[in-house]
């Protein structure tokens, strides 16, 4: 019996990693997608350890042709993805009076755009389906912007809409479309440990009946 397949884009040691291991240990073959062949292969070495089947491909999030040609190659080498993880994000610290333009387009393309492309190259098989799960991971900017945040404070609304919307189109079909929307710093051994949050991306993957998830200390 073939596993499920579950696809991050974006992976990197922390929220990305956890959800990895929980949906591994799930009988879940992963897919890393990073920039980074080095970082990849320190992930999937990890992910082996724990006897998780996982694999590593070198694709740019900020590149729509780079992702298309990675999913293509998942498909072929892998199967259809039953789940993706959109973990891509990227962050100019400054204020909105000296952002510049190609900064903000920049941060958009990574922490939107990207998003927008990684999620239509699964959603036809999707809706083919009728099953299928979507999950973005976002940031609690998007709901209190900061002013020397203010190019992720308007990337990550516009990853949040992005995630409400198309989970309002696909939800006729069947799909879960979700985002984790994390306020603050994630850090093994804290409230943002990467494993605890993990668990709510596993619940939204598995129990399907929210879009948002706001995991924040009270």
């Amino acid at each position: 019996m073939n596993k499920p397949l579950l696809v991050i884009v974006g992976a990197g040691p922390g929220v990305s990693a956890g959800v990895a291991r929980k949906f591994g240990s799930n009988g879940f073959k992963i897919i890393l997608l990073a920039r980074k062949r080095e970082s990849l292969d320190l992930q999937i070495s990890e992910l082996q350890k724990k006897s998780i089947e996982a694999y590593g491909i070198v694709s740019d999030a900020l590149a729509p042709d780079s992702l298309r040609a990675a999913f293509n190659q998942i498909k072929t080498e892998h199967g259809v993805p039953d789940a993706l993880v959109y973990n891509a994000g990227t962050n100019t610290i400054c204020n909105l009076s000296s952002l510049s333009e190609k900064d903000l387009l920049n941060d958009f393309g990574v922490n939107v755009v990207g998003a927008l492309v990684s999620s239509q190259q699964v959603v036809p098989e999707m809706m083919e389906r009728k099953k299928g799960t979507i999950i973005f991971t976002g940031g609690m900017l998007a709901l209190k912007p900061v002013a020397s945040r203010a190019s992720a404070s308007m990337c990550k609304a516009g990853l949040r809409n992005l995630a409400f919307t198309l989970a309002d189109e696909l939800a006729p079909y069947g799909i879960a479309v979700s985002t984790v929307t994390i306020g603050g710093v994630v850090n093994s051994g804290t409230f943002f440990d990467p494993d605890l949050i993990a668990e709510y991306y596993w619940e939204l993957h598995t129990r399907r009946n929210n879009v948002e998830v706001l995991y924040k200390q009270f």
